[in-house]
C-alpha cells in the first residue's frame, strides 16, 4: 500500500452544513481521511488511487449557494496524528469550560472536557457548538433528563453530565458520530450517557427536561413538533445549527407550538436559541 498521500485543503462558505456535504461526497470515493480546519478541510487521498479528474462529480463544487476554492498537494508518509494536532487547538468558554484534545494539557477550569473528533463535527471551535456550551454553562441541569440531539461528538451531552444532568440520550444519524460520542464519553467518564444511531424516529414516547438539538435549519423545522410533544412543562429547548436571518422562521416554528421565547447567543452570524414549554 502506498505510503504517498495526495492532500485537498478545501475552504468553503457557509462551512458547517459544507463541510458535511463535501465529506460525504468525498467519503464516496477513495477520500479516506478527512480533518477540520477553521475556514474549512483537508481531504486525503491515497495516491494509487488518484486522478486529476477525482473531483469531475462531487456536486458541491458546482452548487450556487457555495462558494469554495481548493488546493492540493502530495504529502510522504502521512502522520495522521500530527496533521491533526496542528489543525486542532483547545478552547475556553467564558472561562468555565475547558475542550481540548488528549494531547492537551488539562487546566483548572470547572468542565474540562477531552474531545477526540476524529471525522465527526463539534469540537467547540465552531460557533454553534460555542454558544450552546454558553447555554448549558448557564442552565441548572442536576437531575433532567436530557436529549442531545445530532449530538455529533457528544461534547454537548458531555458537558451537561459534568453538569449534573442524568440520564441523557445522544443521537446522531451518522455512524461515525455514532461511535465517536461512545469513544468520548468513555473518555470522560460519563457514566448517564446512552448514545444511539437514528433520527427523531427514535424520540417517539420519550420525555425530556432539556432538548439540545444543533443541527441545521431544515432539520430542526421538520422535526420541531418531535421535540415539542418530547419536552416536559417548564422544560428548555436550545437550538442552533442556523443563521441569524433564520430567526424569524425558527421563532414562529416554536411559538406555534406553544413554547415561550427566552434568550438567545449570536456569534459571527449563527444563533443559539433558548425556548420553553
Amino acid at each position: 500500500m502506498s505510503n504517498i498521500y495526495i492532500g485537498y485543503h478545501f475552504q468553503m462558505s457557509p462551512l458547517e452544513l459544507g463541510s458535511e456535504i463535501l465529506i460525504a461526497e468525498l467519503g464516496e470515493k477513495a477520500f479516506e481521511s478527512f480533518i477540520e480546519t477553521e475556514t474549512g478541510i483537508s481531504a486525503y487521498v491515497q495516491k494509487d488511487l488518484w486522478n486529476e479528474n477525482i473531483l469531475d462529480d462531487i456536486q458541491i463544487l458546482a452548487n450556487p449557494e457555495f462558494t469554495i476554492s481548493y488546493s492540493f498537494e502530495e504529502i510522504e508518509q502521512v502522520n495522521w496524528n500530527e496533521e491533526w494536532e496542528k489543525n486542532f487547538e483547545a478552547i475556553e468558554v467564558d472561562g468555565k469550560c475547558h475542550v481540548r484534545a488528549p494531547f492537551h494539557e488539562k487546566t483548572n477550569t470547572e468542565y474540562d472536557i477531552v474531545i477526540e473528533p476524529k471525522m465527526s463535527f463539534g469540537t467547540g471551535h465552531h460557533e454553534t457548538t460555542h454558544m450552546m456550551i454558553q447555554h448549558i454553562l448557564e442552565t441548572d441541569c442536576t437531575n433532567k433528563k436530557t436529549l442531545d440531539m445530532g449530538c455529533g461528538t457528544a461534547i454537548l451531552a458531555i458537558l451537561a453530565e459534568m453538569k449534573g444532568a442524568q440520564p441523557i440520550d445522544a443521537i446522531d444519524i451518522d455512524n461515525w458520530c455514532y461511535l465517536n460520542s461512545i469513544e468520548n464519553a468513555e473518555r470522560n467518564n460519563c457514566k448517564h450517557i446512552s448514545v444511539y444511531e437514528g433520527d427523531a424516529d427514535l424520540l417517539v414516547g420519550k420525555r425530556y427536561d432539556i432538548i439540545i438539538a444543533n443541527i441545521n435549519r431544515n432539520i430542526l423545522l421538520n422535526d420541531m413538533q418531535t421535540y415539542v410533544d418530547c419536552l416536559k412543562e417548564n422544560g428548555l429547548l436550545f437550538l442552533s445549527g442556523f443563521y441569524t436571518e433564520d430567526i424569524p422562521v425558527i421563532s414562529e416554528s416554536c411559538i406555534s407550538k406553544g413554547l415561550t421565547y427566552v434568550k438567545q447567543f449570536e456569534r459571527n452570524n449563527w444563533v443559539a436559541l433558548k425556548f420553553t414549554k
